[in-house]
């Protein structure tokens, strides 16, 4: 397969077990009628990209409570895709357990660590005990063939379908707010169209006011960043890359002249994508 043949229905690759919240987000994104591709880790996501077997991947690149996911801001600069889109997913974790099940079996819960920690409130008031688990859907898969009595996973309700497993409640985090921003990346670029945003990353001289100066390139033409996120520079103790997220597209000659003015400053300097906004209603 090359890239100039289009695999149809597009293949997206994502990270985690068939279930996880990812493929839930790739279903939302771009459509029943894609075709999913797990990947064990999220460098197998982009490896999957960058060799022609999937159209697209979708990375998790935040979430509203646990933060930003470092790693995969460092696979960003590692690897040659584009940013094409973005995806905003509501996390709603479900207690899943052997079909027949009850509340009152349970005894242990199983999970990733951070879906563990949302529903912490929810597991103590029953009196749970927490095991961490590699992947949200994983667990679910897990609880499934091992056909362990007096556990249940917490995962979403798609893994819980897949699975042909129990929901004994839906929506046991300990706060509603919780959303996962992924990202979309792809071999080629695309036109965002009018609401778009735009990633870079720069890294500068470590001197007074550099950062500053970098900063005001935007805010003296008005634009609006977004997402500013800092990683260190490899090789380079205490110099960093920085990461923007802002309003606006390449194609724009307010934004091509702020990053013609950003280069003045910048010791490097990499678009990693323009890509349409995620419209949330």
């Amino acid at each position: 397969m090359t890239q100039t043949e289009p695999l149809t229905p597009p293949v997206v690759a994502f990270q985690g077990e068939p279930g996880a919240y990812s493929e839930a987000a790739v279903l939302e994104h771009f459509g029943s009628q894609t075709i999913t591709l797990p990947c064990e880790s999220f460098d197998a996501v982009f490896r999957q990209v960058e060799g022609c077997s999937a159209n697209y991947g979708l990375i998790a690149i935040e979430n509203s409570l646990a933060g930003s996911i470092h790693q995969n801001y460092d696979l960003l600069l590692a690897n040659r895709l584009w940013i094409t889109g973005e995806h905003f997913l509501r996390v709603k974790h479900c207690l899943i357990a052997q079909p027949g099940a009850a509340l009152s079996d349970i005894r242990k819960v199983i999970s990733h660590p951070q879906a563990l920690a949302q529903c912490s409130g929810y597991l103590k008031k029953h009196n749970l005990t927490p095991e961490v688990f590699y992947d949200t859907a994983g667990a679910v898969k897990h609880l499934k063939e091992s056909g362990a009595a007096g556990v249940a996973a917490i995962a979403s309700s798609r893994a819980a379908g897949v699975y042909d497993m129990q929901i004994l409640e839906e929506g046991i985090e300990d706060n509603p707010e919780n959303y996962t921003r992924f990202l979309v990346v792809a071999r080629e670029p695309v036109d965002p169209g009018e609401n778009a945003k735009t990633t870079i990353v720069f890294s500068l001289e470590n001197k007074p006011g550099a950062l500053f100066k970098a900063l005001s390139v935007f805010a003296l033409r008005d634009i609006d960043l977004t997402k500013i996120e800092s990683r260190p520079l490899v090789g380079t103790p205490w110099n960093y890359l920085f990461y923007i997220d802002f309003s606006g597209s390449t194609a724009s000659p307010t934004i091509a002249r702020a990053l013609s003015h950003l280069e003045e400053y910048a010791t490097f300097l990499r678009v990693l994508g323009s890509y349409p906004r995620h419209i949330t209603s």
